[in-house]
């Protein structure tokens, strides 16, 4: 018999609520995703939503935005001079008049002084010309360093607010926080190449009080920070909900003996106190120094690694591009850091092509579980490295897990919604490779305890204690319950899926272009049985 019109048309709606009945909540969320793909506001907006689990590579003094450096300075009472915008201490020239030392507490009233500011300490307005965004980006530091390190818990407080508005849940601050003790102790002994007699004599010097300060400064700025985020209260802010840990900050750019003891102050930190989940060497790897000493730095990572083998290590290596340093340098600074460094995780790994054997590296990296922190933005500002030219895509050809970073948010004027953004649009990744990154951030984070998941290379495949537990509900069973309050890893990962459950459900109730659920019609008269 044949099909009426209306018949038809009851079918074909028949058809299509089969078809979204029979998608899951993920696939409707990436089929969503691609819809937008050629609407950048709407594709901001979902992007922003989306739950973006953990930022393992921030540096702290880095993700505070100018205008907040500029409060910073001006309640401390700092000057600013005029002509390099670096900070000073007081006393200040007044106000009234064009002075050369003015009080950084002016520039409320001058916007010319304002702007100035903004645009030193940051990326902003900054353009190609006489000064490299390279060299640009690492002199901001120095300018605006007397703010950032005399307000810690401040700076604690803004940063951690932001991930938690960025839909973070959880961040590693690098942080240099006990300073600089160790280098004014590193300057009472004598500096011995065999580093067991070195270590010896810090510690008898008083590294462990060294230490032990460190901790105790650490846990008052934390308290601050809660504080003035309003944690516990009905007016919370969103970064009461970010989970913080510290890495500790090793200046690679010192003389030995400091590097070494700020090392080895790392991995007494990462021994002693929880806060404290592991430690990464800093500073721009193309400076003479790094350069110089990379292979002795290496060593050393080597032998405290011996010392301490449970403490957690994560390295900048290939921040580096052709023409920054001569093309030996290229060569092998991502491979050392993983096999003589012991790092778990790569900062950067820009320049990955130029090493030894690519190929077999990244295959190195993938068997070794080694993850990528990307951080596109910085590669961009810092190196010029962007596009078709960024090693981002071959390191998820080969297998090698990746998690994108903000770097330093504040400097580059990014956050982490954005560096998705740019993922998105750069190189077309897909819903699934999102969330893959996301997950990825939280399964290399630091946290101690097992993980959620006994299979994160091909699939996701949940542990076998919580596999029969739906997440975003309150209600879990015996065993998953007892699996998650022996794991902080697994409880953050958790948290991720609930998030992840409410963030696609809302994918259900929305209408999706047709192109992504294609039915043909059947043709006029044609039998529908």
């Amino acid at each position: 018999m044949p099909i009426t019109h209306v018949a038809r048309r009851c079918l074909v709606v028949l058809l299509l609520v089969a078809a979204v009945a029979a998608q899951n909540s993920e696939q409707r969320t990436a089929h969503y995703l691609d819809s937008i793909r050629k609407q950048p506001p709407l594709l901001l907006a979902f992007l922003h939503d989306m739950p973006k689990g953990g930022d393992l590579h921030n540096h702290l003094d880095g993700a505070i935005y100018a205008e907040d450096l500029v409060d910073f300075a001006a309640s401390g009472g700092l000057c600013l001079d005029r002509t390099s915008s670096r900070l000073l201490a007081p006393p200040c020239d007044p106000c009234e008049t064009y002075t050369a030392k003015p009080a950084v507490q002016c520039a409320y009233g001058d916007h010319v002084l304002y702007n100035q500011m903004i645009d030193a300490w940051s990326m902003r307005n900054w353009t190609p010309g006489g000064e490299s965004g390279h060299d640009h980006f690492f002199a901001t530091f120095a300018k605006f360093g007397l703010a950032s390190h005399t307000h810690v818990a401040e700076a604690i407080a803004a940063a951690t607010n932001r991930a938690g508005m960025d839909h973070l849940q959880y961040v590693e601050f690098m942080h240099t926080a006990d300073a600089g003790a160790a280098e004014e102790l590193a300057k009472k002994v004598q500096w011995n190449p065999d580093f067991t007699k070195m270590r010896d004599a810090l510690l008898e010097a008083g590294m462990k009080d060294v230490a032990a300060e460190t901790s105790k400064r650490l846990a008052a700025d934390n308290a601050r920070a809660r504080e003035i985020l309003k944690c516990g209260t009905t007016e919370a802010s969103p970064g009461c909900d970010v989970t913080v840990r510290y890495l500790y900050q090793v200046l690679r750019g010192l003389p030995h003996e400091i590097v070494f003891a700020q090392i080895l102050l790392g991995f007494e930190l990462a021994s002693s106190d929880p806060r404290f989940v592991g430690l990464n060497l800093v500073m721009p790897e193309d400076w003479y120094v790094p350069i110089h000493d990379f292979n002795e730095h290496m060593a050393m990572l080597d032998y405290l690694h011996g010392v301490y083998p449970k403490v957690h290590i994560t390295l900048h290596a290939g921040e580096l591009a052709i023409g920054l340093v001569p093309p030996e340098d290229l060569t092998f600074h991502i491979r050392a850091s993983v096999e003589r460094g012991h790092a778990e995780r790569i900062g950067h790994g820009v320049d990955v092509m130029n090493e030894k054997d690519p190929i077999g590296l990244m295959r190195e990296m993938a068997e070794r579980n080694v993850l990528v922190e990307i951080a596109l933005t910085s590669n961009d500002v810092i190196l010029g490295i962007s596009g078709d030219d960024h090693p981002l895509p071959i390191y998820m050809k080969y297998g090698v897990p990746v998690a994108l970073a903000t770097d330093d948010e504040g400097v580059s004027r990014s956050d982490m919604t954005y560096e998705y953004l740019r993922a998105v649009e750069s190189y077309r990744l897909s819903y699934v490779d999102l969330k893959r990154m996301a997950r990825q951030s939280l399964e290399h984070s630091f946290l101690p305890g097992k993980s959620l998941w006994v299979e994160t290379k091909l699939v996701f495949r949940l542990t076998t204690a919580c596999a029969s537990d739906t997440a975003g509900t309150e209600k879990l069973s015996a065993a998953c319950e007892q699996f998650l309050e022996a794991s902080e890893r697994a409880r953050m990962q958790w948290k991720l899926e609930g998030q992840f459950a409410k963030f696609e459900k809302k994918y259900q109730e929305i209408s999706v272009p047709s192109r992504s659920l294609h039915i043909p019609l059947p043709a006029q008269g044609q039998d529908a049985r």
